[in-house]
C-alpha cells in the first residue's frame, strides 16, 4: 500500500496507536482534549515505537452518545494539526465511520488510512470516498450500533463462522466497488459477549487465513477486565497476553493504548518465529517440535 508517496505494509507486525480526542472513552487514561495532552501523547507514541497514528473523535464504546458531524470532525482536525505538527512523516489512520469526515481529512493531510468499525454500512457513501481516494480501508466486523450492538449478540452459527462468511461477502462487495487495500477487524467487544470475544480470538486464524491483514483491537477491554474482575486501568497484563495469541494467530496490526508493551510483545513474538523457523530446519532438533 502507499500512503502520501510511502510504502506502507499492513502484513508486517506492527503498532497502531490509538488517539482518542475525546472527553468519554471507555478508558478515561485515554481521553485527550487539550492540543498540549494531544501532541504529548503524539510523541510519546511515535517514540515508544508506533508505526501509525489512529485519532479518533466519535467513542465507540458500548452505549457511547451520538456526536454530531462538526463536533466529530472539529475533534479531527485538532488531531490531525497536532499529529502533523509533531510528525510529517507517521501514517495517520482516522476511525470513523462518517464519509465527510474522511474526505475533510484527506483534504487536511492528504493519503489516509480509514478505519471505519460499519464496514460502510453506516454511510451509503462511505465506500465510494474510500475507492476514490484509492485509500488503505479497515473494515470491522459489528451490528447495529454502539448505542444498541450489545444487545445484538444472538448468532445463528458459531461466532468465527459468521464473522469469517461475513467478511467473504463484505471483501467482495468492497472489491467491486473499487476498494483495493482492505484490511479486516473481527471486532472485538462490538455485538459480541465475552465468551464470543474469546471464542473469535481462539478461532482468529481461520479470518487470516482468508488472506487480508487483520487488525485486533483488544486493549484494556470489557473481555480482560470482567473476567478478571479488575479495571480498565489495571488490565495492561492482560492485554500483552491476548495480543500476543492475535499475533500467534495471524494478526499484523495491534491497536492499542499501551504502545511501548505492544511494540516489546512484537519485537519479542518476531524474535520466537525466527528461532522456530531455526528449529524446524534443523534435523537436530525436529523431534522436539510439536503442535499446540
Amino acid at each position: 500500500m502507499n500512503l502520501n508517496g510511502r510504502d506502507f505494509d499492513p502484513c508486517e507486525r506492527q503498532v497502531m496507536a490509538i488517539l482518542n480526542v475525546t472527553d468519554d472513552s471507555f478508558y478515561a487514561a485515554s481521553r485527550n482534549v487539550e492540543e498540549s495532552a494531544i501532541c504529548q501523547r503524539v510523541a510519546q507514541a511515535i517514540s515508544e515505537g508506533a508505526s501509525i497514528i489512529d485519532v479518533g473523535g466519535y467513542s465507540s464504546r458500548p452505549g457511547a452518545k451520538d456526536v454530531p458531524v462538526e463536533e466529530e470532525w472539529r475533534r479531527v482536525e485538532l488531531g490531525l494539526r497536532s499529529i502533523r505538527g509533531v510528525s510529517e512523516h507517521i501514517p495517520i489512520s482516522i476511525d470513523t465511520f462518517r464519509s465527510e469526515i474522511v474526505e475533510r481529512a484527506v483534504a487536511e493531510v492528504g493519503d489516509i488510512i480509514v478505519n471505519d468499525i460499519s464496514a460502510g454500512e453506516a454511510d451509503v457513501k462511505m465506500v465510494e470516498v474510500v475507492a476514490r481516494h484509492d485509500l488503505p480501508y479497515v473494515a470491522m466486523h459489528m451490528r447495529g450500533t454502539p448505542q444498541t450492538m450489545q444487545s445484538l449478540t444472538e448468532y445463528r452459527t458459531g461466532i468465527c463462522e459468521e464473522v469469517c462468511r461475513y467478511f467473504v461477502e463484505r471483501a467482495e462487495y468492497l472489491r467491486q466497488q473499487g476498494v483495493r487495500n482492505l484490511i479486516v477487524d473481527p471486532g472485538f467487544g462490538f455485538a459480541k459477549s465475552v465468551e464470543q470475544n474469546f471464542e473469535l480470538l481462539g478461532g482468529l486464524s481461520a479470518l487470516s487465513e482468508l488472506g487480508y491483514p487483520v487488525l485486533v483491537g483488544m486493549s484494556r477491554k470489557s473481555m480482560i477486565y470482567r473476567t478478571l474482575g479488575i479495571t480498565p486501568e489495571e488490565s495492561l497484563a492482560g492485554t500483552v497476553a491476548l495480543d500476543w495469541e492475535a499475533l500467534r494467530q495471524g494478526a499484523s496490526i495491534l491497536r492499542v493504548h499501551d504502545v511501548r508493551e505492544a511494540r516489546q510483545t512484537i519485537d519479542l513474538y518476531n524474535k520466537l518465529v525466527v528461532s522456530l523457523a531455526k528449529i524446524r530446519n534443523s534435523n537436530l532438533y525436529k523431534p522436539l517440535i510439536y503442535s499446540s
